[in-house]
């Protein structure tokens, strides 16, 4: 017999498999090619205990939108100690060309999800937009802590840059584009700053 504590954490262990598992089949699958059962099976949950947790796979959308917005949420405050804006943006800029391999197959991972999303007649809610917001209000700020009168213009440049490069990394199936789109960022970033 187990205690009601180990019931307890293991809901929560097999919920966030299903979320871990459905972030990554939706990234490589997309959301409309993916079923439960695909969920199911990345996380190693049998299927009829999947709806314990999830009704439907817009209750795992919603999961997975939540999932990318803490991701991001703690790769800025990972950002947040550094000595400031200009090395917070390049560090940001590294990351994404960390993942250029990863970029090569299957594009952004937000960013691929946010544009499948908006093909729906409800945009799901703008919940995508909410979170890309984020990124964006990100960026401004440390712009503006680089007191550039143009923060908004060269945060919508920045974000545009990493998704864009993103789609032609992904098309081409060619990492290195993302190697040298990201050695231009670093530069614009040190021209911005006056270093």
């Amino acid at each position: 017999m187990t205690n009601s504590k180990t019931q307890v954490e293991g809901k929560i262990g097999k919920r966030e498999r299903l979320i871990d598992a459905a972030m990554r089949v939706f990234y490589e699958q997309g959301v409309e090619k993916t079923t439960i059962a695909d969920i199911a099976r990345e996380a190693d949950v049998p299927v009829g205990n999947v709806y314990y947790y999830f009704k439907t796979k817009d209750q795992f959308v919603e999961a997975v939108i939540a999932g990318h917005e803490r991701v991001l949420a703690d790769t800025l405050a990972t950002l947040a100690p550094l000595s400031g804006p200009a090395e917070r943006l390049r560090t940001m800029v590294r990351g994404w060309v960390d993942q250029r391999e990863m970029a090569a197959r299957f594009g952004c991972p937000f960013g691929s999800l946010a544009v499948e999303l908006d093909k729906r007649d409800d945009g799901f809610r703008g919940e995508p937009a909410r979170v890309m917001g984020v990124l964006v209000d990100w960026a401004h700020t440390q712009f503006a802590e680089l007191d550039r009168p143009d923060a908004d213009d060269l945060a919508i440049a920045f974000v545009a840059a990493y998704q864009g490069i993103s789609v032609l990394t992904n098309t081409f199936r060619d990492p290195e584009l993302m190697v040298r789109e990201g050695a231009r960022l670093e530069r614009w970033i040190a021209d911005l700053a006056g270093e």
